[in-house]
């Protein structure tokens, strides 16, 4: 991806901080995605220290304390778990989480907006379950996860039967003939019930968080820095739900234009959609940050 995001300097810009020559970047997408469920108190964002100069100006719009930034990176199963601790600390074991993604695409909002809502509705029901948006794939790519649903009559929700992060070709085409879903990592969960999947998953991991980051200390940048020198990297998807699936329900998504734009076909697609006429960035395109 890096010759397709690529600023006029020559700096490689993270596809969440592009605008790909429209007017505001994958960021600003999800939080006007987030901002249409919830009031910008109850966003809570994870970003990556070395990402500063692009994420500082959108993110201005939510307070600033709800800014959590990492050291480093140390994949999906770190960030999440650290935004999800630091809300579960201040709203208790009853909060109801929704993660999404930074990096993704949906050309029609009001079909994913009322699949959230509904997602959201059915965890209130049924506490005990993530419920994991699906979308039907178009095509075939390999670059996904997949979520295989229980057979489960009219039900709009279903139990996850299996789930495989970005299996084999074989395996993959085999999932998708069997009525399988790609997996977006749009996800929601009551805080407790993605914390005893943490438990379960890696056990360790969320044990030096908690020793690490106690609820009445803080979340200095310097206490962050000595719980991360101590972590693994970790991907959700592989570590966490691939090995659980039993815990976990899906809701397919009608069809709404999305995609993470995370190939370079990908990307080549939804710009030749937008009637753009260079993929890359091109000057003053990044649009974000002092770019």
């Amino acid at each position: 991806m890096r010759a397709l995001t690529t600023d006029a300097s020559g700096a490689s810009v993270p596809k969440q901080y592009c605008t790909f020559g429209g007017h505001k970047s994958m960021l600003r997408w999800a939080l006007d995605r987030a901002l249409g469920l919830v009031p910008p108190q109850r966003i809570v964002t994870v970003v990556a220290q070395e990402h500063r100069r692009w994420w500082k100006r959108d993110l201005s719009v939510i307070p600033a304390e709800n800014v959590i930034v990492q050291p480093r990176d140390q994949g999906t199963a770190v960030g999440i778990l650290l935004g999800v601790l630091y809300a579960l600390f201040r709203q208790g074991p009853q909060l109801r989480v929704l993660v999404q993604p930074s990096d993704h695409y949906v050309r029609d909002e009001r079909i994913l907006r009322r699949s959230l809502r509904e997602a959201i509705g059915n965890v209130e029901r049924d506490p005990d379950r993530a419920v994991l948006l699906g979308m039907a794939p178009d095509g075939f790519d390999g670059e996904y996860g997949w979520i295989l649903p229980a057979p489960s009559g009219r039900a709009r929700v279903r139990s996850v039967a299996l789930f495989r992060e970005k299996p084999d070709a074989a395996t993959a085409a085999e999932l998708r003939s069997r009525g399988g879903l790609l997996n977006t990592l749009l996800f929601t969960a009551n805080a407790g019930t993605l914390l005893r999947l943490y438990e379960r998953a890696l056990p360790a991991l969320l044990a030096t968080f908690l020793a690490g980051v106690p609820r009445d200390v803080g979340w200095s940048p310097e206490r962050l820095e000595t719980v991360y020198r101590a972590l693994s990297f970790h991907d959700f998807s592989r570590d966490v739900l691939e090995r659980f699936p039993g815990e976990l329900s899906v809701l397919p998504v009608p069809p709404c234009g999305w995609s993470d734009l995370g190939t370079p076909a990908r990307l080549m697609h939804f710009l030749a959609g937008q009637g753009a006429q260079d993929s890359r960035l091109g000057p003053g395109a990044a649009a974000m940050g002092g770019l």
